[in-house]
């Protein structure tokens, strides 16, 4: 069994991404970031943080432009609005999820698709599944790195997605179809997700269930990409896979926390390398 180390590869990615910044900065590029961030979940803050410390060690500038959950869609809209007109600006995220009174789908429309570096854009997201070149979302983008990383080529094999989320379970189904893997799409009302998983070569689970994913559910020399991160009772972060009586039956497996979360950001911050140097025609 071989853990899928992301903390290593998002240190190299993110060293890479550093080095891009120092070039375009000898050239008077400083690529930057804003984030959207509305109200005030632990969860949301957190994660807004550490990407604000993430642009900052990669020299990436960034602003949070932080507003109570109170605030009406329009001044979010005005927001947006100054963000893709601000020629400082190369990438532009909001952070999901929005309180219910906030249409997320208009939102999201409203991000100049060129600096969508979250990949949700509609535009994005058909190009993605079209296969032309695009802007990615992060995590399912770092999956695929993650499997390139470590030789694991798609191609021709079994793979389960368990999760038909916008975020990850739809983009992720994409990139492996693109791929050429034979994809499988599990879901809340899927009728038996053992029979499923069960014949999967690979499965990659992000559902925000704690122990999902089963020894009894999985073959021998399965690769699985745990994607789910839940916070249990203890206190300590676990996925949507039993690690510790599924990994003896892996061939592959990612850690939770260590294995896809910080390939999240370091794909974030390469889609915003590559939004400067889309916009300044490099």
């Amino acid at each position: 069994m071989t853990i899928l180390d992301g903390k290593a590869l998002s240190k190299k990615i993110r060293d890479k991404v550093k080095n891009d910044v120092e070039t375009l900065q000898h050239n008077n590029i400083t690529p930057g970031l804003a984030v959207i961030l509305v109200g005030n979940d632990p969860a949301s803050s957190a994660y807004v943080k550490m990407k604000s410390k993430a642009c900052k060690e990669a020299g990436i500038y960034s602003i949070v432009h932080e507003m109570p959950s109170s605030i009406n869609q329009e001044n979010i809209l005005e927001i947006i609005d100054l963000m893709n007109k601000n020629q400082n600006i190369d990438g532009i995220l909001v952070q999901l999820p929005l309180p219910e009174h906030i249409d997320t789908t208009v939102i999201l429309e409203a991000i100049d698709p060129t600096k969508d570096v979250d990949g949700f854009h509609p535009y994005n997201v058909g190009r993605v599944v079209a296969g032309l070149d695009s802007f990615i979302p992060a995590t399912p983008y770092g999956v695929m790195e993650l499997l390139k990383e470590y030789d694991i080529d798609p191609k021709g094999k079994d793979v389960c997605v368990v999760g038909a989320s916008n975020i990850v379970g739809k983009p992720m189904a994409t990139l492996l179809l693109n791929a050429n893997a034979t994809v499988d799409i599990c879901h809340i009302y899927t009728k038996d997700l053992k029979e499923h998983t069960l014949k999967a070569d690979i499965i990659c689970v992000g559902v925000g269930v704690v122990n999902l994913i089963k020894e009894d559910m999985v073959k021998d020399d399965v690769i699985i990409i745990d994607i789910g991160i839940n916070r249990i009772e203890d206190g300590s972060l676990v996925g949507d896979v039993d690690f510790k009586n599924v990994s003896s039956k892996c061939s592959y497996i990612t850690p939770v926390p260590g294995g896809v979360g910080p390939m999240t950001i370091a794909m974030l911050l390469k889609n915003t390398i590559k939004s400067a140097k889309n916009r300044k025609g490099i």
